[in-house]
């Protein structure tokens, strides 16, 4: 099935190939990334990299709230904060420096990287949620009743279920976008050949209404695919001038930052990293799995913050250079799994411990925040 925007997706590629190969990013110690292709590890620098003008974060984070378990997602209805836990499915909301359930997701099965993952609200104050119920992954649409310290989760209502899932790779990312969109990233559920199949919806970024419909400007007709020839991603976040950013965690050989474009091919299973093949979309920068493992992303401030599990740190990258980096708070604080502005400008950052993979710390899991400077 060919898209209506190759040609556009051709253009993308050739531009990015390009800056590429023309830019030198300069990695950090923890963070040896690379601008150009390459078939071995690149050569971690003694300096930290060089940035462009963006936000950074400054000063010691402190605890939000701690006592967290097993926790993936956090959003905000108005000023209120909410957290999905992925293992018992419950939602959180946040009332000073303590939390209290506003409800669990019904029908929540947890096994492996399955469970509830991402959270999105709406204009109109509605929670959607990604999960994974008996007959694959879901995203289904919550009124949330009562005030601030009382809240309390309505019916569910399914947006759109049947989505790949398996105990890995289940992707789970969710946000609306500038255009009132919603975005869902689905893993290939381990299954990796979908990921290229246009006729499934493993490996893909989807786009819909917020009913669940498929949009009229979608690149293939009638269908939820945005982007595909994805693993596994689960960041995405727009920039000010509407590109889309999007982190992906690779096999064994590089975890990606890619700019998304609608129709794109993005290469897995047959590349991984940058490949410099004229078929697929390159990524703006690759690191290591063990340097990076990214998962949920955000921008402010002109800057793309990624929060990463097995390299245990939250990376700044510049929108104005997205091919250089710079970390923060590498091994401080273990497995970083989302990140999102806070109130009053600063940045939140969310652990993640006690999913099974990570070792515990006292307190863990957490929400600590920053405050930013440029």
């Amino acid at each position: 099935m060919r898209p209506r925007y190759l040609e556009t997706v051709v253009a993308a590629a050739a531009v990015l190939s390009l800056t590429l190969a023309a830019c030198t990013a300069a990695p950090t110690p923890s963070s040896p990334s690379t601008g150009t292709p390459s078939s071995a590890p690149p050569t971690a620098s003694s300096a930290p990299a060089t940035t462009a003008s963006g936000a950074l974060p400054t000063g010691t984070p402190a605890d939000v709230v701690t006592g967290l378990e097993a926790p993936w997602s956090v959003v905000f209805l108005g000023d209120t904060p909410l957290i999905s836990q992925r293992d018992d499915g419950t939602v959180l909301e946040v009332t000073g420096d303590q939390t209290r359930p506003i409800g669990t997701v019904e029908g929540v099965q947890h096994g492996g990287e399955s469970g509830l993952l991402g959270l999105a609200v709406d204009d109109q104050d509605r929670l959607y949620a990604y999960s994974t119920g008996s007959d694959g992954n879901r995203i289904q649409r919550f009124e949330v009743i009562g005030e601030p310290g009382s809240l309390a989760l309505g019916e569910a209502e399914t947006i759109i279920d049947g989505l790949p899932s398996a105990t890995i790779h289940d992707g789970g990312r969710i946000a609306f976008g500038p255009d009132g969109m919603l975005y869902a990233t689905v893993g290939d559920a381990g299954q990796t050949d979908d990921a290229q199949d246009l006729d499934s919806l493993a490996g893909k970024i989807l786009r819909m209404t917020p009913d669940g419909d498929v949009p009229d400007d979608n690149p293939f007709d009638g269908s939820f695919v945005y982007s595909y020839g994805h693993r596994n991603p689960q960041g995405i976040a727009w920039a000010d001038d509407g590109t889309l950013f999007a982190a992906e965690f690779g096999q064994n050989t590089w975890d990606e930052l890619n700019i998304i474009t609608p129709g794109g091919n993005y290469g897995w299973p047959r590349v991984e990293g940058i490949a410099g093949q004229e078929d697929f979309i390159d990524p703006v920068q690759q690191w290591s799995p063990d340097q990076a493992s990214p998962s949920g992303i955000a921008i402010t401030g002109g800057t793309i913050f990624i929060a990463n599990l097995r390299g245990a740190v939250l990376r700044a990258v510049p929108v104005a250079d997205p091919t250089t980096s710079t970390d923060f708070y590498a091994g401080e604080y273990g497995r970083l799994r989302a990140v999102t502005p806070g109130p009053d400008g600063d940045l939140w950052f969310l652990t993640n411990n006690t999913d099974g993979r990570g070792t515990p710390r006292d307190g863990d899991d957490r929400i600590l925040g920053v405050a930013l400077e440029e």
